[in-house]
């Protein structure tokens, strides 16, 4: 085998939560299980397929694809700092490879990454610049959404690219399952003048938040949401946690029929699961990656419904 699959759940909670979940223990032994499959197959390469939370990726232009030759982490909730080891001639042929391959994504040359990417690479591996990262976002916050079916034909290119390399590579998938953080991060046009131009901007805007301005309003209600949930006052229904549709998901992806994924309605997904629910195009990608390199189909590690941490936190893999 030269990849293995690993997807697993993000969430500033998981740094901040005023109630321990009931699944934590299970929960960090799981993570930890999984990073040892990591380090026993020893990565030479980890393709990380991620979103983001409006801290680099901006309405400005926000491209549905975009591949990273070059990458920092921003410091906020949730998140670690700190630059990728980024392997910049990889990172071109794989834009290269999509390209060829009617698939077209943006390449940055300054790609700037959130928790989204950062909190699983360092619970993964061990840290941000542990391993040679090539990170892969997809729009999963905003509308007009991308189409399962794309994630799926762009992930599988990167399988087959990664057929060209004579190297092992980690594909490693960030977000879901089902949760709605829009407490945090609005839709655009509901957070107020100063966010809503915070979003369109990243901080042009002389009217937007600054950076600092914004990572603080992100510490701040993390920690008020968190003592909300102990308290009772956000419940699971708020935060749209679904454990019937979080299972469709996963028995549709354990089973490799990931096609299927193709005609899944979106809006009502988000309805009945949440906008996190989006996150879920990294697992998908990530996991036709996996197939098209010749790898089997994941195995479910965890899942769990943890409101405390405002997410259903779910973690697979496949070699």
């Amino acid at each position: 085998m030269n990849t293995v699959l690993v997807c697993a759940s993000h969430s500033p909670l998981l740094h901040c939560y005023s109630k321990e979940p009931e699944s934590w223990q299970a929960l960090q032994e799981a993570y930890i299980k999984t990073a040892t499959v990591i380090r026993t197959f020893d990565p030479e390469l980890v393709i990380a397929f991620g979103s983001d939370h409006f801290n680099g990726f901006f309405l400005k232009m926000m491209p549905a694809f975009c591949v990273g030759a070059k990458a920092e982490a921003a410091g906020d909730i949730g998140g670690y700092p700190g630059p990728l080891n980024v392997p910049q001639d990889i990172a071109f042929s794989v834009v290269e490879f999509l390209r060829d391959n009617d698939i077209d994504p943006a390449i940055s040359y300054q790609m700037t990454i959130d928790h989204a990417f950062s909190q699983t690479i360092v619970d993964m591996l061990g840290g941000l610049d542990k391993r040679p990262v090539i990170p892969v976002f997809i729009n999963c916050i905003t509308t007009p959404f991308v189409p399962f079916k794309r994630s799926r034909l762009m992930g599988e290119a990167i399988g087959r690219f990664t057929q060209t390399l004579n190297k092992r590579v980690l594909l490693l998938g960030s977000g879901g399952m089902s949760h709605h953080p829009t407490r945090y991060y609005p839709a655009y046009g509901e957070g107020g003048e100063k966010v809503q131009a915070w979003q369109l901007s990243g901080g042009d805007d002389p009217s937007s938040l600054t950076r600092p301005e914004w990572l603080e309003r992100l510490e701040v209600m993390h920690h008020e949401g968190a003592d909300m949930i102990a308290r009772g006052e956000r419940t699971a229904k708020d935060m749209r946690l679904n454990a019937e549709s979080d299972r469709a998901f996963l028995d549709t992806l354990v089973s490799g029929g990931l096609e299927a994924f193709d005609t899944w309605d979106q809006y009502k997904l988000v309805e009945e699961a949440g906008i996190g629910s989006m996150e879920l195009h990294t697992w998908i990608a990530a996991a036709a990656a996996h197939k098209a390199a010749g790898g089997s189909n994941p195995v479910v590690d965890i899942y769990t419904m943890a409101p405390e941490i405002g997410i259903a936190a779910g973690i697979v893999h496949a070699l």
